[in-house]
């Protein structure tokens, strides 16, 4: 006895019995199912994935499931990407634009991730003092950005391992690095060939060093600054001239 089941486009579908006696119909209330058998299941599938089929649909520009997933998990991939690296910021950056903010967010601390960026120093709000932004750092416990514009237009700066305070000598841990958009955007970490992150006093603010040369260093008017390649980090000179002007600072917490 075998059974099958038949398709009736627009119409209830009849199961067939047959038997001794002959065919028999028992109509039943499912539409548009066919059974089949595990050989013919795969004959159907590879007709189904035949270059001529592909090469039909192409000319009859039909998109299959297949096209439509490969076309749209790239741009969604990029999206979600970018989403994942646009955190929120307590205050609009005056310094930054949101491009710049991405690329800055993809190689700062993994313990920084995911925590809002506070603004807890800038010269336009709190004046140009190296006192005044020591005292800013008062009850930190986070690594803080440090984002600098010069005179002549250009941004860089520094993510420092821990905030920013009075030393008799250098801190900081090798979380710590310089960059600068200056042309392009570069981030220069910890090379391994000294420890010499972070150094304050209420003259000057440096980073890195060797060589007698700082990667890059402030005055105590936060007004001048200098910056050279070192080889803390190995970097190249952050501001277009080795001696710049600062115009602004930002300073970002993440917590």
């Amino acid at each position: 006895m075998i059974w099958c089941n038949l398709i009736c486009p627009g119409k209830e579908m009849s199961r067939l019995w047959y038997g001794k006696k002959g065919r028999r119909h028992q109509p039943i209330n499912h539409k548009y199912t066919l059974v089949v058998s595990v050989a013919e299941y795969h004959r159907r599938i590879d007709a189904l994935n035949t270059e001529e089929l592909r090469t039909l649909c192409r000319r009859l520009q039909i998109t299959t499931r297949e096209d439509l997933n490969s076309k749209q998990v790239a741009p969604v991939k990029a999206d979600l990407e970018s989403e994942s690296f646009r955190p929120n910021l307590s205050d609009p950056s005056e310094l930054l634009l949101p491009d710049q903010i991405e690329k800055l967010t993809k190689h700062l601390p993994p313990r920084t991730i995911g925590y809002p960026w506070t603004l807890v120093y800038g010269t336009g709000k709190h004046g140009t003092s190296l006192k005044t932004l020591y005292r800013t750092m008062t009850g930190l416990d986070t690594p803080v950005l440090m984002v600098i514009k010069d005179s002549d237009g250009q941004v860089f700066g520094a993510l420092a391992s821990e905030p920013f305070k009075v030393s008799d000598g250098f801190y900081g841990t090798g979380e710590t690095f310089v960059f600068t958009f200056s042309p392009e955007f570069e981030v220069f970490k910890w090379t391994g060939d000294n420890m010499f992150f972070i150094k304050g006093d209420m003259d000057s603010l440096a980073f890195g060093g060797g060589g007698g040369e700082f990667a890059l260093w402030l005055d105590g008017d936060l007004y001048h600054g200098r910056s050279h390649s070192c080889k803390t980090f190995g970097n190249h000179t952050l501001s277009k001239k080795e001696d710049f002007f600062i115009q602004d600072i930002e300073i970002w917490a993440f917590e």
